[in-house]
C-alpha cells in the first residue's frame, strides 16, 4: 500500500475510535513518526494532506526538515524523542513542539535557545509511567517545579501544552491502560493546579495501542510503520 492509503486507513481507525469512545470528532491529531524514512516518503505524506510529523533524532530531522522547508513546504515537527542539551540548538530552529521535556535544565537550555532567535516553542512534559529505559520526569515534585516556573513567567519562549508518555513495552492491555489514566490524572491534576497554563494535549499511543489511547483521553497520537512502512536503517 501507498504512503497515501495507509494515512486513510489509520485516519479513519482513530474516527472510529474516537466515536467508540464517544469524543469529538478530529478531536484526535495524528503525529506520523517519520524517523528513519526518507525524504520521498514524509513528501508523500504531506501530499497526501498529514501535517504533523515526530522525529526522535534532531541530527537526522535537521537534515530532512530543513530541506523540506527550503522546498517550500511547511509542516509541523515534533521533537519526540529524549533531547540531549547540545541538540536544543538544532532542534528549536526546526521545530514547532518539543514534546520530550522531561528535567528543569532541559527547560532552561530550550529558553536560552528560543531566546537568542526570538522563538516561542510549544512544550509537552514527558511522564515516566512505562518500562526502566523510558525518559521522563518520575518524581512528582520535580515536575511541579518546572511547571512552577513557567507559571511564573521565568521561561517566557516555552508555551507548555500538556504531557507525553510513552505506555510500557507489553502485550498486557490492563498495563498500558494503568500508564494512560495515570497521565490523564496527572493533566487533571496539574490543570485544577495551575489554571494559568493550558495542558489540553495528551500524548499517547502509538501503532499497537492508540485505540485504547483514545478511550482514555489522548489528543495526539504518534504512529509510524503503519503510515510508512518499516523502517529503512
Amino acid at each position: 500500500m501507498t504512503v497515501k492509503e495507509n494515512l486513510l486507513k489509520i485516519k479513519k481507525s482513530i474516527s472510529d475510535a474516537e466515536k467508540a469512545a464517544a469524543r469529538t470528532e478530529n478531536s484526535v491529531k495524528l503525529v506520523a513518526v517519520s524517523k528513519f524514512h526518507p525524504l520521498e516518503k514524509i513528501i508523500e505524506a504531506i501530499d497526501a494532506g498529514q501535517v504533523v510529523f515526530g522525529e526522535n533524532r534532531v541530527q537526522e530531522a535537521k537534515e530532512k526538515f530543513t530541506k523540506l522547508f527550503e522546498m517550500g513546504y511547511k509542516p509541523e515537527l515534533h521533537i519526540i524523542g529524549s533531547l540531549q542539551r547540545n541538540k536544543v540548538k538544532d532542534a528549536v530552529k526546526i521545530a514547532s513542539c518539543i514534546e520530550s521535556l522531561d528535567r528543569l535544565s532541559l527547560a532552561e537550555e530550550i529558553e536560552k535557545q528560543c531566546a537568542k532567535i526570538e522563538k516561542k516553542i510549544q512544550v509537552l512534559f514527558e511522564i515516566h509511567t512505562g518500562e526502566e529505559s523510558k525518559a521522563g520526569f518520575t518524581d512528582e515534585n520535580e515536575l511541579r517545579n518546572v511547571i512552577q516556573l513557567c507559571a511564573d513567567g521565568k521561561f517566557p519562549h516555552l508555551e507548555p501544552k500538556g504531557f507525553m508518555t510513552m505506555a510500557p513495552n507489553t502485550e498486557n492491555q490492563e498495563e498500558i491502560k494503568k500508564s494512560f489514566v495515570a497521565l490523564k490524572d496527572l493533566q487533571k491534576k496539574f490543570s485544577a493546579e495551575f489554571p494559568v497554563l493550558d495542558f489540553s494535549e495528551l500524548s499517547m499511543g502509538m501503532s499497537g495501542d492508540f485505540p485504547l489511547a483514545i478511550e482514555c483521553g489522548s489528543t495526539m497520537v504518534r504512529i509510524g510503520t503503519a503510515i510508512f512502512g518499516e523502517r529503512e536503517y
